[in-house]
């Protein structure tokens, strides 16, 4: 049968299959994957009775008297939960999506497979520690326990999937698998490999002068928390961006707020700690809360600790436990280089290095294909520095040859690393000095970390371990034959940026700039401008006692800084032409807040594209500038008070055009997009028309199939803030207004009353579609609402739906 034939009768099956299960949604189809949530369950491995109890949202609170059936039954509730979103992380966190998914995915198959995450994966595995080594088997096992006791109700994805003669079962679950998803997890957010292939792109175009200017340093006003050329055929087969469709923390807008208040600025005298993690938009959501509490605090079972974890992972990620709350958001450290590889003429599987040819380490994959008999053959070639990233060919070896300069990679991660050990210690902590110890193990992605005590101090500590280098910083590819850019290990725990119950009586990081010039290490020159940071520092100072009110609103605010710098010079502007007028008076009347039913918003996004494009695609191209929208407005932000810049001038015209043609045009260009898509009377545009929020299942709902689609999907919904809010739902600026990224988990805690602490995310708690906790806190998401995280038993108690008890 041919794939074009196959390929029908597969969209015929899964649109039949998707109408037959939105027919059933009240019946057995939907719901016999449905997890029990009530009553008694008597499951294999656990030692003694565990309690779980569930809220009216659908988060467990799990009691246990022991470590192992504590973290069994963690496993357990995350795969009742979040099974097939489990299943779909490992597989592309170690290569083997297409086992399932077919030719769709093989690209990031084979990327994963070249860049080695599941060999990281192992060597984390070997050289892991007894404690960590026992609470990830206890972990497996309860995602073990479930799977063997639903082989035949593990969700509707397998559902479909059966449907299409794609019907495996799932493998045992191993703690690999859950390291091979937390070394994702740090590669999405700890890569700085784009922002090096960016620069030698714009060096190669522009040369040295063009990139200075084009990416330029931190911006000196904005808050502080405490060489060569490639050619482009060097670009072309790397396939990063393949992955960037499953990526879960890399992409547009992703970033995170974090700020803790000391008790002398509150209305309780006691610290209040905020934090929100913007992470790509998707469902269910990349969070999973729940409590884990000792029936017993002793020092055999010393977790009372709650907050958000990632399914496929043991412990809390973000949260508080009876004596510390804590929050992050990400550092964006320097953690990976490029090095430019030279190869023997008479020898591709040899490199140079000072002088000498080395063998490559070649390391064989084989990548299975859903209805293919044969596996993808590929071998990997590995240099001191890491695998040649850009060699992702396939097929047999006489097929490998180089048009083009070979890179290879080196990440922090490839070493073996401590994370889940980390942890587990941060989970436990009682005071700042247990605080650090537990940060020393946090290997990556580098963290921004925030931190109180019920005793009233606050605190920063940077963690991860960031390189340091024999020479230069990282910031594009460099020769890897010379020797001269090594790292030569890493910055000390306790020489990483660090502060301790401040002056200020508050702490804010934002993903903007650590420390200034005076700091002996390098860490990275790609920070955020600094626009959200710039904003919560100045509602900081501007309330004099804040509340647990005042923080909610802070999390929700729609306040752009970046619009505040560039509205005065658009109000001051003239015209004569009777559209462009009424532009300016739309904006000159707008109050500056990026709300979904604001036509000033509409507008002033709208202009932001084209400013951008208006300004620099003259210079760079359209394939340059599709990569660089951000780094775009940073330098327009730069040059803006400059009327005269030359970045303004149009190199294809004879007219010299000034900052303030550029702005006219730029409104000219918004008004007849937006008259075009939302009508032309201004008055009746929406912001929220435009920046739309789609939770998109990152598997079957990027099917293409619309049935199927519905199934998985929700939204789209109207969407308050954009990229420089505090309330951050970023998009990308050359393309369309739909959210990218959202703050993903929002948490907010009290540390005068820990039991009034709040939090929110969405979609819900669930992964299957129609369950009543697969959506519903969309709707307090988006209207920025809260529920309680309970805490005490005798709350949980009082205020459960649902209690399941498992018995050995």
């Amino acid at each position: 049968m041919s794939k074009g034939k196959r390929l029908i009768l597969v969209i015929i099956g899964l649109g039949l299959m998707a109408g037959l299960l939105i027919i059933s949604t009240g019946g057995y189809t939907v719901r016999k994957s449905w997890p029990q949530t009530e009553g008694n369950k008597r499951v294999g491995e656990l030692l003694d009775e565990v309690s779980i109890y569930r809220d009216s949202w659908g988060v467990p609170y799990i009691y246990a008297s022991n470590i192992h059936d504590l973290f069994f039954a963690q496993g357990y509730v995350q795969a009742q939960d979040r099974f097939w979103q489990m299943e779909f992380q490992r597989r592309l966190a170690t290569g083997r999506l297409s086992e399932v998914l077919g030719e769709a995915t093989l690209d990031s198959d084979k990327f994963i497979r070249t860049v080695g995450l599941n060999r990281a994966a192992e060597r984390d595995w070997e050289s892991v520690d007894e404690e960590t080594r026992q609470v990830l088997e206890a972990y497996s096992e309860g995602v073990n326990a479930y799977i063997n006791d639903h082989s035949n109700s593990l969700g509707l994805e397998f559902q479909l999937l059966s449907l299409i003669g794609n019907d495996f079962t799932p493998e045992t679950w191993t703690p690999v698998d859950t390291i091979a998803w937390s070394k994702m997890m740090a590669w999405d957010l700890g890569g700085n490999m784009g922002h090096e292939l960016l620069r030698a792109r714009i060096y190669s175009q522009l040369g040295e002068k063009g990139l200075a200017d084009f990416m330029p340093l931190y911006p000196d006003q904005h808050p502080l928390i405490i060489p060569n050329t490639l050619s482009e055929a060097s670009f072309t087969p790397i396939l990063a961006e393949k992955v960037q469709g499953y990526n879960f923390g890399d992409g547009e807008g992703v970033g995170s707020n974090n700020w803790v208040i000391s008790g002398d600025r509150t209305d309780t005298g006691s610290p209040l700690l905020a934090n929100d993690v913007h992470l790509n938009i998707q469902a269910p959501s990349i969070w999973y809360e729940v409590g884990l509490y000792c029936e017993t605090l002793s020092e055999d079972c010393p977790y009372h600790v709650a907050g958000a974890s990632l399914p496929g992972a043991p412990g809390i990620v973000i949260g508080r436990n009876r004596a510390i709350a804590w929050g992050v958001t990400n550092m964006g450290p320097d953690v990976q280089d490029l090095y430019i590889e030279r190869i023997n003429p008479q020898n591709r599987n040899q490199y140079e290095y000072k002088g000498g040819w080395l063998d490559m380490e070649l390391v064989r994959e084989e990548v299975y294909i859903a209805d293919q008999e044969d596996p993808l053959r590929m071998i990997i070639r590995l240099t001191q520095h890491g695998p040649i990233i850009n060699d992702i060919v396939g097929g047999t070896e006489d097929e490998w040859t180089y048009g083009w300069q070979p890179l290879s990679l080196d990440w922090v991660g490839f070493e073996a690393g401590t994370l889940i050990k980390s942890v587990l210690l941060l989970n436990r902590a009682q005071n700042w000095e247990t605080f650090q110890e537990a940060l020393s193990y946090w290997d990556l992605p580098g963290q921004n970390f925030v931190y109180a005590d019920v005793e009233g101090n606050i605190g920063y500590q940077a963690a991860g371990k960031i390189p340091i280098r024999t020479q230069g910083n990282g910031s594009m590819p460099v020769y890897g034959w010379t020797g001269e850019y090594e790292w030569m290990g890493y910055i000390p725990f306790d020489e990483m940026p660090s502060a301790l119950n401040p002056s200020d009586g508050y702490i804010v990081t934002a993903n903007n700039a650590i420390i200034d010039s005076s700091y002996p290490y390098f860490i990275t020159i790609d920070w955020d401008p600094g626009y959200r940071a710039d904003r919560i520092v100045t509602m900081i100072e501007e309330d004099p006692v804040i509340s647990m009110a005042d923080m909610q609103l802070m999390q929700a605010d729609t306040n752009s800084s970046w619009v505040a710098l560039v509205l005065p010079y658009l109000t001051e502007l003239e015209s004569n032409d009777p559209i462009l007028k009424e532009g300016l008076q739309l904006l000159d009347n707008w109050d500056g807040l990026m709300v979904r039913d604001s036509s000033g918003a509409a507008l002033m996004q709208a202009m932001r594209g084209h400013i951008v494009s208006l300004t620099f695609e003259d210079e760079l191209g359209t394939s340059l500038m599709n990569y660089a929208p951000n780094t775009s407005t940073n330098v327009f932000d730069r040059e803006l008070p400059n009327a005269n810049s030359p970045w303004f001038d149009n190199i294809h015209t004879p007219e010299i055009e000034t900052r303030d043609v550029i702005l006219l045009q730029a409104l000219q260009a918004a008004i007849d997009e937006l008259s075009a898509s939302l009508g032309e009377e201004m008055s009746n545009w929406r912001w929220g028309d435009l920046h739309t929020a789609t939770f998109v299942n990152q598997s079957l709902g990027l099917s293409g199939i619309g049935l199927v689609e519905s199934i998985f999907n929700r939204g789209p919904f109207a969407a308050n803030g954009s990229n420089d809010t505090v309330n951050s739902t970023a998009f990308y600026i050359r393309g369309s207004y739909e959210v990218l990224s959202i703050p993903a988990y929002r948490q907010i805690i009290d540390l005068n009353q820990l039991d009034q602490s709040v939090s929110i995310y969405a979609p819900g708690q669930s992964g299957h579609p129609y369950h009543p906790h697969y959506d519903d806190l969309i709707d307090p998401w988006l209207n920025d609402e809260y529920h309680a995280m309970l805490w005490e038993l005798e709350d949980i108690e009082n205020n459960y739906q649902d209690k399941l008890v498992l018995h050995p």
